[in-house]
C-alpha cells in the first residue's frame, strides 16, 4: 500500500467511523487555524503554518491521536492528563467516547501562538 499525498486519501484508508472522527479534528483544527496549510508528512497529516509544523493528527483502530509537539502539556492544558500519552507531545482520545474537540482547538490556538513567537 503506498502512502497517501493528501489528508483525504489519509483519511480514506480508514473504516466509516474513524474517517467520520478524523474529519471532524481535521475540521476543528482548520477553525482553530485557517490559514494554516494542511499537508502529509511523516505519513500522517499535518497542519503547517510560517514553515513550521503546528499539530499533527492520526488515526488508528481504537483511538485518534494528536501530536502538538509541546513537552508541557501537562501544565497548560492539565485536562489533556485524562487521555493516554504516548510518547512526547502525544495524546491519544479513544473512539470510544465523545472527542474532546474543545480542547483540541484550545490546544492548536496555543500552538498558534507559539508559532508566531518564533
Amino acid at each position: 500500500m503506498s502512502k497517501p499525498t493528501s489528508v483525504d486519501e489519509y483519511i480514506q484508508t480508514f473504516p466509516e467511523e474513524v474517517q467520520s472522527v478524523l474529519q471532524q479534528v481535521r475540521e476543528t483544527i482548520q477553525k482553530a487555524a485557517p490559514k494554516a496549510e494542511q499537508a502529509i508528512s511523516y505519513g500522517i497529516p499535518a497542519f503547517k503554518l510560517n514553515g513550521k509544523t503546528l499539530i499533527f493528527f492520526a488515526g488508528a483502530k481504537k483511538h485518534v491521536s494528536i501530536y502538538p509537539y509541546y513537552n508541557e502539556m501537562n501544565d497548560a492544558f492539565p485536562e489533556a492528563n485524562a487521555y493516554k500519552q504516548s510518547g512526547k507531545g502525544t495524546i491519544q482520545f479513544p473512539l470510544n467516547k465523545a472527542m474532546p474537540l474543545d480542547l483540541i482547538a484550545k490546544i492548536v490556538k496555543f500552538r498558534l501562538q507559539q508559532n508566531q513567537q518564533g
